[in-house]
C-alpha cells in the first residue's frame, strides 16, 4: 500500500476510533447523578456552604462542627437548586438549550422531586444535629428560600426572601453546636443586618445572567428594574462592590464584637 493511500485510510478511520470516547463522555454527562448535580446549582451551593463553614471555623468552632455546618448547608442548597429548576422548567423550556437538565429534558422532573424529598429527609436531622435553636434557624432560612422560589421573585420585592434567608444565617451559627441539646446565644444585631444586606447583593449577582430572558418574560424583579435604569454593566460593578464591602464589614464587625452576644 502506498504512503498516500495509508494516510487516507488512517484519516478515515480516525473519527471512528475517537467516537467511542466521545460517546463515553456524552453518556457520563447525562447520567442521573451528574444531571442531579448540575440541577443543584453546585457553584452557588459550594460558595454558600463554604462561606458559612469558614465563618464557623473563624468563630472557633471545632472541626467536626465546621464539617457539620458544611454538610447541612450543602444539602440545603441542593434542595433550593432542584426546587428552583423545577419551578422554572416550563419557562426555561421555551429557550432550548437552556443549560438546565430538567428543562432540556435530560432529567425527569419526578426524579428531581424524589431527590428533593430525600434531601429534605436528610437536611432535617442534619440541621437538628447543630442544636435545636440553630437547626430551627437554618430550616427557617431554607423555608424562606423555597417560598421565595415561588412568590415575590417576579416583582420588585424579589430581594426580600434573600435578605430574610441570609439574616437567619448568623442565628444558625451563633446557636450552633454539636447535638440536639446544643444551645448558644443570639447573634450580634449588626451581623444580622449585614448578613441581610449580603443576601441582597447575592440576589443581584445571581439575577444578572438571566436579565434578558426575564425581561422578555415580563418579569420585573428589583435587579432588572435597576438594570433598566443604569445598565447591566454598571449594575454588575455596583453589585460586586456592594458584596465585597459587605463581606469586609462582616469580618470587621465579627472580629470586633464577636459572633454571639
Amino acid at each position: 500500500m502506498s504512503p498516500t493511500l495509508r494516510r487516507r485510510k488512517d484519516a478515515t478511520a480516525a473519527p471512528d476510533a475517537a467516537s467511542p470516547s466521545r460517546e463515553r463522555r456524552r453518556t457520563l454527562s447525562h447520567t442521573t447523578p451528574v444531571l442531579l448535580l448540575r440541577a443543584a446549582h453546585p457553584r452557588q451551593a459550594l460558595i454558600t456552604a463554604g462561606g458559612l463553614a469558614i465563618a464557623a471555623a473563624i468563630s472557633g468552632r471545632p472541626g467536626r462542627e465546621v464539617g457539620l455546618v458544611l454538610a447541612t448547608v450543602l444539602v440545603g442548597q441542593a434542595i433550593l437548586g432542584w426546587h428552583n429548576d423545577l419551578v422554572d422548567r416550563r419557562r426555561d423550556a421555551t429557550r432550548l438549550p437552556s443549560g438546565k437538565p430538567i428543562a432540556d429534558g435530560y432529567l425527569d422532573p419526578g426524579t428531581a422531586w424524589f431527590a428533593l424529598i430525600c434531601g429534605v429527609l436528610l437536611v432535617v436531622p442534619l440541621s437538628i444535629q447543630n442544636g435545636v435553636p440553630a437547626g430551627a434557624a437554618y430550616l427557617a432560612s431554607l423555608a424562606v428560600g423555597l417560598v421565595g422560589n415561588v412568590v415575590l421573585r417576579r416583582v420588585w420585592l424579589s430581594w426580600l426572601p434573600w435578605a430574610a434567608a441570609y439574616a437567619l444565617y448568623p442565628f444558625f451559627l451563633s446557636y450552633g453546636g454539636w447535638g440536639g441539646d446544643a444551645t448558644g446565644n443570639p447573634p450580634e444585631v449588626p451581623l444580622v443586618v449585614l448578613a441581610a444586606l449580603l443576601g441582597v447583593g447575592v440576589h443581584v449577582l445571581c439575577a444578572l445572567p438571566g436579565l434578558v430572558a426575564d425581561h422578555e418574560d415580563g418579569i420585573r424583579h428589583l435587579p432588572l428594574r435597576i438594570a433598566m435604569r443604569i445598565g447591566a454593566t454598571r449594575l454588575l460593578v455596583l453589585a460586586l462592590a456592594w458584596t465585597v464591602l459587605d463581606l469586609a464589614a462582616l469580618l470587621v464587625v465579627a472580629n470586633s464584637v464577636g459572633l454571639a452576644q
